[in-house]
């Protein structure tokens, strides 16, 4: 089976750099596959994308050795599995509150004996190897997010869930639940102490962390606190903030030049 990069960073003791994408094309995939990152994510909890366009991200995604992973839409079953089947080398499931969820997760994206994953690697065959479904449950990536208060409370249970491979923060909707206001690259105390609660617990697990950031430096920040997974933005995001910044430099520079006798 190919090997995953991801568990030979984090191995070694790396930081991976992921992507991620809410737009539902697989050209996008294909640009942001060739920009470098470790992994990239394709978003099928709140982004725009249905199965069938996130079967043709992660086609695009192969055409480099960068790692597909996939948000779940939820803690379900089929989806997971379907997701897996199309060649998903990690799942990031939202909403993971408990050790009892956290085993829900794990048995969904696991083969027997660990889990109760059907059988039928269509496609995940195909990008794996032949031998996928001998060794699957050893290379995928199952990552568990811990964005409301009861998965604070219980992060605990959660990491140290058999099966379960990281954490992965939700930081907008953990602020929500903690009550304080939504951000990305939060300078919130309460937020950012519940960050440093599951970085502790991630490392007492001997597991890793991964968080969703707003720009790269908040990201190198949060790897200083002990992150080995950071995300930035979305390709959405990365393009609106980037057409912005080019349009005001336009306007504010047009605005110096005297046009009158054009």
């Amino acid at each position: 089976m190919r090997p995953n990069k991801i568990r030979e960073i984090w191995k070694s003791g790396g930081v991976v750099a992921n992507g991620w994408l809410a737009t539902p094309a697989a050209f996008t995939a294909e640009v942001m596959a060739h920009c470098g990152w470790d992994s990239i994510t394709v978003d099928m909890q709140h982004g725009l994308m249905d199965y069938q366009i996130a079967v043709s991200q992660f086609q695009a995604i192969s055409t480099t050795d960068v790692v597909p992973f996939v948000r779940a839409p939820w803690l379900d079953a089929g989806m997971i599995m379907k997701v897996l089947d199309a060649g998903a080398y990690g799942v990031i499931c939202p909403m993971i509150n408990n050790g009892e969820d956290a085993r829900q997760f794990v048995h969904y994206a696991s083969y027997p004996p660990l889990g109760t994953r059907s059988f039928g690697p269509i496609r995940a065959s195909i990008y794996g190897g032949s031998d996928y479904t001998d060794k699957a449950n050893d290379e995928i990536i199952r990552m568990a997010m811990v964005e409301t208060s009861e998965g604070l409370d219980r992060v605990e249970e959660i990491v140290g869930t058999e099966g379960i491979d990281a954490i992965y923060v939700g930081p907008n909707d953990l602020a929500n639940a903690l009550g304080q206001r939504p951000r990305l690259d939060t300078e919130n105390e309460v937020v950012l102490k519940a960050f440093e609660k599951i970085i502790a617990a991630c490392r007492a697990a001997g597991k890793p962390v991964g968080l969703h950031n707003g720009t790269a430096p908040y990201a190198v920040r949060m790897i200083e606190m002990g992150f080995q997974f950071v995300t930035v933005q979305s390709d959405a995001g990365i393009l609106r903030n980037a057409a912005t910044a080019i349009v005001a430099e336009i306007k504010g520079g047009a605005a110096k030049i005297d046009t009158s006798s054009y």
